[in-house]
């Protein structure tokens, strides 16, 4: 049972736009749960008897519903038709249409309004009455037919009074459907209490693309104006009082133009100095209960932190491509930058990975959607410490335990000391910060994934034995795949990553040897068993992780090797025979949105266009600092301007691409008002949006007079 709920009009939500609220709690009633349209057609018409005495008659036509609710998981919706009146009613009913929440009835009822006056029914009326004509009404009701022992399920209804009929014979129009008032009222609002709300309410109408192209192309140069201070998207951020509302369309636009790599370098760019120090951590001393054992505790705590490092440090395979490029991009800056720190590499992607997603996840879960609700105390503060934790075992500094002010602390991280921490935490990073979109020979050193030994079968030997398969020690790098006899060997062949076509597990009964798997090449698929079947995933992932973004990557494969003359899994006998099974869909590795750009530049448009007034201030100080070069405003001090000129001239060209889309709107709210139509399936009636929205273009229109 739900003890209450909120409803707030369409039109009103921009009055609570981003803002906490206390709203009081209405009843919750089933037939006051209803959404959808129904489109109608009523005529009255005049019939002449063959008396010659003229009577009434009202044909009413259902033609179709959109957008039904789905109750239970299905929808079978059908409408009742009824006259209805202070002395009678007359019911008819649709055909039930099956599974479907936009149904197409196309179905007509015919009823007698009037009657001649010696037609002696009391459920009729005399012609004479037609004040009580006046007080009929059309009703259609939605029902979801249900063999629920409950009964048909309420979908929502329209009353239509017979009067406004009298002013034309015909009518047609759509309708939004309406709740049922079953007159409970016996709970007042007060009496179920209130709930807290902050709602974010955004509203765009989207031109076609041509509309946006100067503000688009003025956002996505943004990496390659100098200073980046000067350029839209920063001036986006500095304007707008939530950077989040700014950054969410922002990242979504460079994303769908495949821009978001060099942008979020040139703003890394600016702090990584920032990123890269290796701050101290505080945490609070431990506080013991009654009966609490201080070395159990510590126990818990060191397999609470063991778990989860050792789950963050072998999801590296599944890093969407897009952030495996950006802390490709970081890892290089970062080298460049800061050419006498060796470790600078790992440290500045650990302090973002770590840092800014790792930590603030296990910190607060249910921000993250891992958790439904907020952490107890006693939860929250254990999921403090693992945080504080493995911030620290990501920081790869060389005095962890120096790093915590507390003795306890600093004792019970001699835990993780060990030299095998520190090798997972670098060798989970050079995975992510390995990109499979770069030219990788312009690396300088190639950054080690993973070596062991496995045993391969000779690639093209006559025959076929035991003595074809052979223990290689395996190494993979970001540039290439190769083996040899012994570690530190020269390789005895190397398959260069862009050669690397498919990674698929191998069908045991070409070799009768579990554990297989295939590297396939443009001439031949190299076969390899590894030590155990949790081994041959470990390969699998990182080999097809690593060439996913090979542009000649198969799309069929051969499940089975080709042995004796034929594959054996689909008996094809030549061996360039392409493949007769789908390759696998391989790992989550890259980000799909469906983003459309026009959206994300129309989004960013309001804001701007909401945030004129600070443009207009952002543009004043420029042309102060520009002119006078001297001491700053006050009034200026809370922007961000290295070189007023390039930064006037990008605000210049903001200000004239948004009134130019603001003239556009103002032109099209102008030219729906003339031309929508209120009833019909875009404004159906009973839409109080826009009912709101024709009294403001009156007034508009009132005013400019």
């Amino acid at each position: 049972m739900f003890p209450g709920k909120v409803a707030i009009q369409k039109e009103d939500l921009q009055k609570y736009h981003n803002r906490d609220t206390w709203f009081q709690l209405q009843h919750v009633d089933a037939d006051s749960e209803v959404q959808g349209k129904v489109h109608l057609e009523l005529r009255l018409s005049e019939v002449i008897t063959d008396t010659g005495v003229i009577c009434h008659k009202l044909a009413t036509r259902v033609l179709e519903c959109k957008g039904l609710p789905i109750v239970n998981g299905q929808c079978d919706p059908y409408a009742t038709v009824t006259l209805a009146g202070p002395y009678r009613s007359e019911a008819k009913k649709t055909k039930v249409k099956k599974k479907t929440n936009n149904p197409q009835f196309d179905e007509v009822f015919y009823f007698e309004v009037t009657r001649p006056c010696s037609y002696n029914k009391k459920s009729h009326f005399d012609i004479e009455d037609a004040d009580e004509v006046d007080k009929m009404e059309i009703r259609v009701d939605l029902w979801n037919a249900s063999n629920l022992k409950f009964g048909d399920e309420f979908l929502g209804e329209l009353r239509l009074p017979l009067k406004f009929l009298r002013q034309s014979s015909s009518y047609e129009a759509w309708y939004f459907l309406q709740p049922r008032d079953n007159g409970n009222k016996s709970l007042k609002p007060d009496e179920l209490g209130s709930l807290r709300l902050n709602v974010v309410y955004t509203e765009d109408h989207v031109f076609s693309s041509d509309y946006y192209s100067p503000l688009r192309d003025l956002l996505l140069k943004s990496a390659d104006v100098e200073p980046v201070s000067a350029s839209a998207a920063h001036v986006l951020g500095e304007v707008c009082r939530e950077k989040q509302e700014a950054a969410i369309p922002l990242v979504r636009l460079f994303l769908h133009y495949g821009k978001i790599v060099p942008f979020i370098i040139i703003i890394i760019i600016i702090i990584i100095t920032t990123c890269i120090l290796h701050k101290s951590c505080e945490i609070d001393p431990v506080k013991l209960k009654d009966g609490e054992n201080l070395e159990n505790n510590r126990e818990n705590l060191r397999q609470y932190v063991d778990r989860i490092f050792t789950v963050i440090t072998k999801s590296g395979v599944s890093c969407p491509t897009v952030m495996c490029d950006i802390f490709f991009s970081l890892r290089e800056s970062a080298a460049k930058r800061f050419q006498g720190d060796p470790d600078v590499r790992y440290t500045a992607v650990s302090s973002f990975i770590f840092l800014r997603f790792f930590a603030p996840a296990i910190l607060s879960p249910n921000l993250f959607h891992l958790t439904p609700h907020h952490p107890d105390p006693q939860t929250s503060r254990t999921l403090t410490l693992i945080s504080k934790t493995i911030q620290t075992l990501g920081s790869l500094s060389k005095s962890k335990s120096a790093s915590f002010k507390e003795s306890f602390m600093a004792s019970f991280y001699d835990y993780f000391n060990e030299q095998k921490y520190a090798d997972s935490v670098k060798n989970f990073l050079d995975l992510i910060s390995s990109s499979g979109r770069r030219d990788h020979k312009s690396i300088e050193q190639p950054i080690l994934l993973k070596e062991g030994f496995m045993i391969k079968r000779a690639q093209g030997r006559k025959r076929f034995g035991m003595k074809n398969f052979k223990k290689r020690w395996f190494r993979l790098t970001n540039h290439e795949f190769t083996y040899q006899r012994s570690k530190g060997d020269h390789p005895l062949c190397s398959i260069p990553i862009e050669n690397i076509l498919a990674v698929e597990k191998l069908e045991e009964e070409s070799f009768k040897m579990k554990n297989m798997f295939q590297v396939i090449q443009p001439e031949r698929a190299l076969y390899i068993q590894a030590n155990n079947c949790v081994e041959a995933k470990d390969w699998i992932d990182i080999l097809t992780k690593v060439s996913q973004c090979n542009k000649k990557r198969l799309t069929v494969y051969h499940p089975s090797a080709y042995l004796n003359g034929h594959w054996l899994c689909c008996k094809a006998t030549a061996d360039s025979t392409p493949g007769c099974t789908p390759c696998t869909g391989g790992l989550p590795a890259n980000i799909q949105l469906d983003i459309d750009g026009d959206r994300e530049t129309e989004r960013i448009y309001s804001l701007f266009n909401l945030y004129m007034p600070k443009l207009e201030k952002m543009q004043e100080a420029c042309g102060s600092k520009s002119v006078y070069d001297g001491p700053e405003q006050e009034e200026y001090s809370t922007f961000i301007i290295d070189d007023p000129k390039e930064t006037y001239k990008t605000l210049k060209q903001i200000i004239e691409g948004v009134g130019t889309l603001e003239q556009e709107h103002a032109q099209y709210k102008r030219d729906k008002f003339k031309k929508t139509k209120y009833g019909s399936q875009e404004h159906p009636i009973g839409d109080k949006s826009f009912q709101s929205y024709i009294r403001q273009q009156s007034e508009i229109s009132a005013h400019s007079i």
